[in-house]
């Protein structure tokens, strides 16, 4: 059997502990479906080793107001969770491309149907926000049983021992929110970000992206110290509000460097 492509691109880095990956977060169909799209190119042109794609959806709970803005933004020009796969089908990317998503869009689409088109539009990896480890075991299979990579999203807050029951079997990477609260950009990064990899690194030995708060190329540089993989999303959407997709591309170039540095 071939590598899974996840597995493939952490291994082209340099493996966990070595190679560090770029991870930017793009909400489909902001501002507009064919920018979006634009945006997910430009993204892998400036250095990105994997990319997020966020699912809009009407109550999106984890995350702060630039997403929540963007979110907004792209159910009013009509996206829905067949467009995401439409439009990462168009993007065509060759880095491979993350799917994150609140459950209730994946119920609605179908799950089996959903990670079957998923699959076949080029996803490698799903992020299911508010879907607990072992909350769901019907979806979970639905997902593990799939060529899709089941990416677990931990707390800094998860104690060692739910933690090792959550991960076990994980596979693409883990996902670590690097602080409590909602997705949004900080001023710095947790001062006890090292002690939480680590802790998550001692229970898996998938690697461990950071999220969260990341906002800077300073910033990510110093998460990458520690972590594997860094995961901007707030502050590239508010770039590409800004500046359209020529502040985004920029800012991916910065936050590349920084990290592979």
């Amino acid at each position: 059997m071939s590598e899974h492509p996840i597995a493939a691109r952490w291994r082209a880095l340099g493996g966990r502990g070595r190679g560090r990956a770029l991870i930017p977060y793009v909400t489909a169909g902001f501002p507009t479906p064919a920018v979006s799209r634009d945006v997910l190119r430009a993204a892998q042109a400036a250095g990105a080793d994997f990319v997020e794609v966020g699912v809009p959806f009407s109550d999106p709970l984890a995350d702060g107001p630039t997403i929540q803005r963007t979110t907004q933004a792209a159910l009013e020009q009509g996206m829905t969770a067949a467009g995401v796969l439409t439009l990462i089908r168009e993007a065509a990317l060759a880095v491979p491309v993350v799917i994150m998503t609140y459950l209730n869009p994946v119920l609605a689409y179908g799950v089996e149907r959903f990670v079957a088109d998923a699959h076949a539009a080029g996803v490698a990896g799903l992020v299911l926000t508010d879907l607990p480890a072992g909350a769901d075991p019907v979806v979970e299979s639905a997902v593990t049983r799939s060529p899709l990579a089941l990416i677990r999203l931990v707390a800094p807050t998860t104690d060692d021992a739910r933690l090792a029951a959550a991960l076990t079997g994980a596979t693409g990477f883990v996902y670590l929110i690097s602080r409590l609260g909602v997705t949004g950009a900080r001023d710095q990064i947790p001062a006890d970000l090292e002690q939480h990899v680590r802790r998550v690194r001692a229970a898996t030995p998938v690697p461990v992206a950071v999220g969260f708060g990341i906002s800077t190329p300073a910033q990510a540089a110093a998460a990458a110290r520690y972590a594997d993989g860094v995961v901007v999303g707030s502050a590239l959407m508010d770039a590409l509000a800004q500046g359209g997709v020529g502040a985004a591309e920029r800012l991916v170039r910065e936050l590349a460097a920084a990290v592979h540095a």
